[in-house]
């Protein structure tokens, strides 16, 4: 592990102004996010925080919000957010060599995930794969990523990384995390929708609901069990004409 624990300055929270009006992230600023896993899985609704808390995390940890690989300058010119200026990350020994550009490891985000990997292999950067973002189909140019770059000790955040992937390409993905974590001093935080990325052996679930963050077993979330009930019946889920 890298990261221990998540906590908030207190003199940075503005309890009637965004994001300390999401619950997950009101709740992280009162008490904190406690982390006891190499892989941790952020689970929650659409505007449930998530995504919020990964990117704060990235601008703390010194990966550039846009996505790629750490240990580089970080280009982005962007104020941080309000999250990401009052993140504090408790990191264990292994963790508090990698700051800078010493920050290695990854940010896979969905919303920038496409420019990013189009812009790194257009120029020829190391581990993007030899085949250009126009000439793969979307999955495919996360394949080539997280073949080339997915390797090594670091921290890897990952926001919605199975959007484009097949079940069995997502599988690939998660054997690549686990080896990635039983390998190097490596550490992943994984904020999804999806049952499958939950499934994850020996990872942390910490569901981000209306009420904070609670941590959860994988036949707790709420998104297995409707799942669970529409591959059962799906026809019970549409209305019949």
């Amino acid at each position: 592990m890298l990261i221990e624990r998540v906590s908030v300055k207190p003199a940075h929270v503005d309890e009637g102004a965004w994001p300390w009006t999401i619950p997950a992230v009101a709740d992280l600023a009162a008490h904190g996010m406690r982390l006891t896993s190499s892989i941790v899985i952020l689970v929650g609704a659409n505007g449930s925080g998530k995504s919020t808390v990964l990117e704060a995390i990235a601008e703390t940890y010194g990966i550039d919000v846009r996505g790629g690989h750490g240990g580089r300058k970080y280009a982005s010119g962007m104020e941080k957010s309000p999250l990401g200026e009052a993140i504090i990350l408790d990191r264990t020994i292994a963790g508090t060599r990698m700051t800078r550009q010493s920050a290695k490891g990854f940010y896979l985000r969905a919303e920038t995930a496409f420019g990013m990997l189009a812009f790194m292999t257009e120029a020829g950067v190391t581990g993007y794969g030899d085949r250009l973002s126009t000439e793969v189909s979307h999955g495919e140019s996360y394949l080539q990523a997280i073949a080339g770059r997915f390797s090594g000790p670091g921290l890897y955040l990952l926001d919605e990384a199975e959007g484009p992937l097949s079940f069995e390409s997502t599988l690939q993905l998660l054997y690549r995390l686990q080896d990635l974590v039983t390998d190097h001093a490596a550490q992943v935080i994984y904020a999804t929708h999806s049952p499958l990325v939950a499934a994850l052996p020996g990872a942390q679930i910490l569901e981000m609901t209306e009420h904070g963050i609670a941590e959860r077993t994988w036949s707790e979330l709420e998104s297995v069990n409707l799942w669970k009930r529409f591959l059962g019946r799906p026809d019970t889920f549409f209305d019949v004409m």
